[in-house]
Formats: structure tokens, C-alpha cells, sequence
């Protein structure tokens, strides 16, 4: 299975949530036209009365002969049988107007997309369509496109430098997933022919270093580790210097879990991007700033404070198959622009993969490629 077939599959949450808020938006005008025009009538208008005598029916012997093998009223022949079959039914239809707008705006602000980026999508839409109407189908297009148009620009995989070590900081607040994320990145880069290795950072959290202990043997690269309760910004400057003797490609530092609004964890962070550049003026070559999904508008938060602090390169989304608002994505990509390096949808070594913003959008509003 293809990662989007995968996404679009497991982004359920999200996609099932703005698809049928888009269908309901649509359908509720059409429901509400058949409601006004009355029980078993339409938007045809009726047939003019008769007023004149009837046509004489034609004469018996005049008539075909009917097929005694026929069913009645069934068609004669194959051709008849395959023009006979009834159209699909057509879906059903609104006028884009003000009121469908303001819908509009507010699902897409349910599902985590923010206001001003909400305000500005629903007005690219409108513009030059107003008074048109669309099917669901023609507003999830149009929704899918936008969407791809804002996130296009930041959907980039994350650099590599012929320098080495390459180093790698990644960052974020707890329970993110900045371990599982270090762990499938570095198994990446080693299938990929890439010397690795691994700082576990996280020196307050025996469980961090043993789940990139584990993450480590699986991919076969070796991850450097200090006692509980070290200084981490030391063991990061350590790992450096091991990275450089051993010719490694690609250092990846892990950090502890940083709440933004802890300030001396936020101050140990600093500290070790001071150290690291005593080492390499020019480290960290990336800084990664790891987001749950389902922490919603609140990411965004998250990254106006690790930018201040950590420099931050590059954005990694985890958990887009646990949200219902992959919204967040969107609006994080609309205000700030950085380049979104991954995303995640699950646990397994390939459910994390290279950002693409066409397949997002069509997978986020529940459209097949």
C-alpha cells in the first residue's frame, strides 16, 4: 500500500469530518428547495394542462405485436436492455452565496484550519464563482485545490549537507513523538546508505533512552547515552565529537520534552544549541520541531516559542490518523512557511514519510488520487 493510499485511509477522522461537513453544506440547501416546493414536486415546471379532445387511439391491427417472451414492460433485445438503464442520479446542486460561504468558513475553522487562513480560503474559492452552482464534489475539488496551493511551497524533504556531521536537533513538547520520529528517520537514512548515529538527549527520561536503544538495534546505528540526570547539553558535544571521529553522516540529537511555557527547560535547550556551536559554529545544521496533531491550534503556539529559542529549520506533523482537525497543518503552513519535512499516520516504520501537499489535501478532504 502506497503511503497515500495509507493516509488517505487512516486521516478518516479528519477527512470524514470535513467531507461530509462539505456534503452537508451542499445538501442542506437541495433539501431544503425540495421542502419548498412541496411533497412529490420539483424545480420543473408542470406540464401545461389539456384542453383539446384526445388523440384516437391507432387501431388495433396497426399496432406491433408484442413479444411473448418479453417480460412486460421490459425492453426487446440487448440494446434495448442497455439503453433502458436508468441515469445515475445527478448530485445534488447550490448556489454559492454568502450563506454557503459563512458554512464554510466556520467548518474549516472546526476542523483547526484558523480563522485568517479560513477567511482567505473560502474568499479564493468564492472569487469569480459567485452565484454558480456546485455539487459537494466540485466544492471538495476546489477545497483540495486551495489547500495544495498554500501548503506547495513548504512541502520539502529535509536537506542533506556534504558536511559532517551533518547535525540534526530535534525538538518539542512532551509526548510529541520526537523519539518514535528519531527512530524512523535515522532506520530511513541508514536504508538509505547514511552513517548515523544518536544522541539520546532526553538524560531525565530513562524510558526516551530506551525506546531510541530499541529504535537503534532495529536500524543498526549505534545511539550514545549519558547516566540519568546528566547535563545534556555535554553529552551532545560528546556525540559530536564521536560523530567526527567516526565519519559519521548525520548526527541526530534528541532533546527532552519541552513544555513553552517552562522556562528553564526552555533555557536548558539553549544552552545545548550554545555548547554544540563551540564544536561547529554553523550546528545545529537543522533544528526539527515535532508536532502532535491533536493538539490543534495550539501547535501553532508551539512554534512561534521554539523558533525564539531553538531556530527552528523544519516542521515533522505526527498523529494525523488521531485528529479530527488536520486543519492544523494547514494554518500552520499558511502563517509561517516553514518547510514541512514529514508526516506521520501511525507507529510502524512506514507510517512516516516525505510531505506532499496534493496528496494531503485531496486525502485531507476525503478525495481519492
Amino acid at each position: 500500500m502506497s503511503f497515500f493510499s495509507k493516509l488517505r485511509d487512516r486521516l478518516t477522522r479528519s477527512s470524514s469530518k470535513i467531507g461530509a461537513g462539505l456534503d452537508e453544506i451542499v445538501s442542506e440547501a437541495a433539501d431544503e428547495g425540495k421542502r419548498a416546493a412541496g411533497p412529490g414536486q420539483s424545480d420543473r415546471p408542470a406540464p401545461a394542462p389539456v384542453t383539446g379532445p384526445l388523440p384516437a387511439a391507432p387501431p388495433a391491427e396497426s399496432r406491433p405485436a408484442a413479444d411473448p417472451a418479453a417480460a412486460p414492460g421490459a425492453p426487446a433485445g440487448m440494446l434495448g436492455r442497455l439503453f433502458s438503464r436508468a441515469p445515475a442520479p445527478a448530485e445534488p446542486r447550490r448556489e454559492l452565496d454568502d450563506e454557503m460561504l459563512e458554512q464554510l468558513e466556520e467548518m474549516l475553522i472546526q476542523a483547526d484550519m484558523g480563522v485568517e487562513t479560513a477567511l482567505r480560503v473560502t474568499a479564493n474559492i468564492a472569487e469569480g464563482r459567485m452565484g454558480r452552482r456546485i455539487s459537494a464534489t466540485e466544492l471538495k475539488e476546489l477545497l483540495a485545490a486551495e489547500i495544495a496551493r498554500i501548503m506547495a511551497p513548504v512541502a520539502k524533504p529535509l536537506p542533506l549537507y556534504p558536511r559532517r556531521p551533518q547535525v540534526i536537533l530535534v525538538v518539542g513538547v512532551n509526548g510529541s513523538g520526537k523519539t518514535t520520529t528519531i527512530g524512523k528517520l535515522a532506520s530511513q537514512f541508514k536504508a538509505a546508505g547514511k552513517n548515523v548515529v544518536i544522541a539520546a538527549g532526553d538524560t531525565f527520561r530513562a524510558a526516551a533512552v530506551e525506546q531510541l536503544q530499541v529504535w537503534g538495534q532495529r536500524a543498526g546505528v549505534p545511539v550514545m547515552t549519558a547516566p540519568e540526570g546528566s547535563d545534556p547539553a555535554s553529552l551532545a558535544f560528546d556525540a559530536m565529537v564521536r560523530a567526527e571521529a567516526e565519519g559519521a553522516d548525520l548526527l541526530m540529537i534528541d532533546t527532552a520534552g519541552r513544555l513553552q511555557n517552562r522556562q528553564d527547560l526552555m533555557e536548558e535547550l539553549a544552552k545545548i544549541v550554545r555548547v554544540i556551536r563551540k564544536k561547529d559554529p554553523d550546528a545545529p545544521h537543522n533544528t526539527l520541531l515535532v508536532l502532535d496533531a491533536t493538539t490543534g491550534q495550539n501547535a501553532l503556539s508551539q512554534v512561534e516559542t521554539f523558533q525564539k529559542l531553538a531556530d527552528v529549520s523544519g516542521l515533522v506533523m505526527t498523529k494525523l490518523d488521531g485528529t479530527a482537525r488536520g486543519g492544523v497543518l494547514v494554518a500552520l503552513a499558511d502563517r509561517f512557511g516553514l518547510p514541512i519535512h514529514a508526516i506521520g499516520v501511525g507507529e510502524q516504520i512506514d507510517d512516516l514519510d516525505a510531505f506532499d501537499a496534493r496528496e494531503f489535501a485531496r486525502a485531507l478532504v476525503g478525495l481519492g488520487d
